[in-house]
């Protein structure tokens, strides 16, 4: 393969490895090699990794269209930054989108997850953002334990967890609604093998936050940059604002879009997935399939509400778990997750009360594409057993980054406590409350964090700006509001009535790009603001919704533009990577 053997950080797990963690050392011992010599006792902890030069070459991974062509290279940083010259030596894949004009510097740019491959997504924000791509070389970083974006040997894919099946649950129609001792037990069965096969991994205690902001400021400093300026999504405002924390110094502009809590818990992000997803299912979603398909849900969202329940039953009847059917209304973050929900509750509203009416033509084409992309066939062939082919999940092989950060970045509450959580969340928000407190992975987590992350200092605050939609279903605004408020300096961009996941350069909102873009290019960052929405699949314009941000007498936004396919399929990635 030509240029650089880009290989990101090893696949650590071999057939079950969950019992032998010494296999993964030895391991991590054979695959990574060529390491620079070992750092001093004493002294910058980098200096022996700083020697290093950074050979860009073709990239793994095919662009998607649209997208500006990337160039990547790997960077070498050690398995631990507290004490470099203990264990092998790591392998981080970089990407590189150059400036195509006077460059101001770089940006660093994070999908989130924790887990999501950021190498791809630079090309993408280049090519929907040609302004700032003419000023600056955007970065992409596949973290520590993530992989190489488009890699396919063991060595590629990246930190992975292989759970033995006899430790999954046998039962194929869970409903976290059952409450019995039995049903209980069968849902916590997962997030304990899950929480065991990846912690018995030697690397898992070294993929962390604290770890990763060490390999951007190397990344930083053998570019030959003096600041890392930053655009980060969801779980990527949490390594974003660490990175700040941790770096004041070098930190230079620093967008957080999506934000979590970032001076609190990131788990506490996790925990408000049942308010924030009953909160967009109740009052924007099934607003929407009430106007946009009356006659198969109801003209309100009260009688959508009661057809949702009987399409539910429906796909129980036809043997379909019903937590299966209910996680495709969870995390609906993108357009194409909006579409997905849409066909599955079609489906199961047809099914269960006959084939009753069509979508308006746009929306029909757009549904059309959707299942086709999804389920290989167009809506009107799409049954619930395809989709419950396709949806359900295989906990078989899991991200092990995805568990080690949110899991080791601060310490966890127990099993119990979530046990409790969910008796606490499932009346009030039946369509995620009775599962997530069940099904978190973290209150099976044993090992205590390494470090401690700190908050972010005053001197850098005014170089964050965090934009925020207002029924964003994967980080809450309050959850945002209460980051900006716990750190005074940091402008807040609210987005009233937005209901995706990421608003920046992904839902051709001309008012937000328009802040951030001038931020970037003009050096002007926005005190706080309210930006209006844009218009929602199948409509021309934004119908308001009464929530927490307080709109301003401005103009209903309409996109500037059409959506691109790219803007669409980057939009889909990122809601992808930070979903449950």
């Amino acid at each position: 393969m030509p240029g650089p053997a880009i290989i990101t950080v090893v696949r650590t797990h071999r057939k079950n490895s969950w019992k032998k963690p010494a296999v993964s050392v030895l391991c991590l011992s054979l695959v990574l090699a060529g390491a620079p010599a070992t750092a001093s006792a004493a002294g910058d902890p980098a200096d022996p990794y700083l020697h290093q030069s950074v050979e860009w070459g073709p990239c793994l991974f095919t662009a998607a269209a649209g997208a500006s062509p990337a160039e990547c290279a790997l960077v070498t940083v050690p398995r631990d930054w507290a004490d470099p010259t203990a264990g092998t030596d790591l392998k981080v894949s970089i990407s590189r989108v150059k400036a195509t004009g006077d460059r101001l510097g770089v940006i660093l740019v994070n999908p989130g997850g924790p887990g999501g491959q950021g190498t791809t997504l630079a090309g993408a924000i280049a090519g929907l953002e040609p302004s700032v791509s003419q000023r600056y070389d955007f970065i992409g970083m596949d973290p520590r334990g993530t992989g190489q974006a488009g890699g396919t040997t063991p060595e590629q894919q990246g930190f992975l967890c292989e759970v033995p099946k006899g430790r999954l649950p046998a039962a194929t129609d869970l409903d976290a609604r059952d409450r019995s001792p039995q049903s209980i037990a069968e849902h916590q069965k997962t997030p304990r093998a899950i929480a065991e096969a990846c912690q018995s991994d030697a690397i898992a205690p070294y993929i962390t936050t604290w770890q990763t902001t060490h390999d951007m400021d190397l990344i930083r400093r053998l570019l030959g940059e003096s600041k890392l300026n930053y655009l980060g999504y969801s779980y990527g405002t949490w390594l974003g604002a660490k990175y700040a924390s941790m770096f004041p110094a070098s930190t230079g502009k620093v967008i957080l879009d999506s934000s979590v809590n970032w001076q609190g818990r990131l788990q506490a992000d996790f925990e408000d997935f049942p308010v924030i997803d009953q909160r967009q299912f109740d009052d924007v979603f099934l607003p929407w399939m009430s106007r946009q398909l009356p006659d198969v849900v109801g003209a309100t969202p009260a009688e959508a509400k009661a057809t949702w329940e009987k399409a539910r039953e429906f796909f129980i009847a036809q043997k379909i778990s019903p937590d299966t059917f209910d996680r495709a209304f969870v995390g609906m973050g993108s357009k194409l997750g909006w579409l997905l929900g849409a066909l599955v509750f079609t489906i199961g509203a047809k099914g269960a009360n006959g084939d009753t009416g069509e979508p308006a033509p746009a929306l029909r084409d757009e549904l059309d594409a959707r299942s086709m992309a999804e389920f290989g066939v167009p809506a009107a062939q799409l049954t619930a057993q395809k989709i419950a082919a396709v949806l359900s999940d295989d906990y078989l092989q899991v991200s092990g980054t995805r568990y080690a950060v949110a899991c080791g970045d601060q310490p966890t509450k127990s099993a119990a406590w979530y046990r409790a959580l969910s008796d606490r969340q499932g009346p009030r928000y039946p369509l995620y409350g009775w599962a997530y407190g069940l099904s978190e992975t973290c209150g099976f987590w044993s090992d205590a964090p390494k470090q401690q992350l700190p908050d972010l200092p005053s001197q850098v605050a005014g170089n964050v700006l965090v934009v925020q939609g207002e029924f964003d279903p994967q980080t809450g605004y309050e959850q945002a509001r209460a980051a900006v408020r716990a750190a005074p300096g940091v402008s807040l961009v609210s987005v009233d009535d937005a209901a995706y996941h990421g608003q920046y350069a992904l839902t051709a909102n001309p008012c937000v790009d328009g802040m951030v873009n001038v931020f970037l290019l003009a050096n002007s960052r926005p005190g706080n603001a309210v930006c209006p929405s844009v218009p929602l699949s199948g409509e021309s314009e934004v119908f308001p919704v009464a929530g927490p941000v307080k709109p301003v007498p401005t103009p209903r936004s309409a996109r500037s533009a059409a959506d691109s396919p790219l803007r669409e399929a980057t939009q889909a990635y990122v809601g992808k990577v930070n979903s449950r």
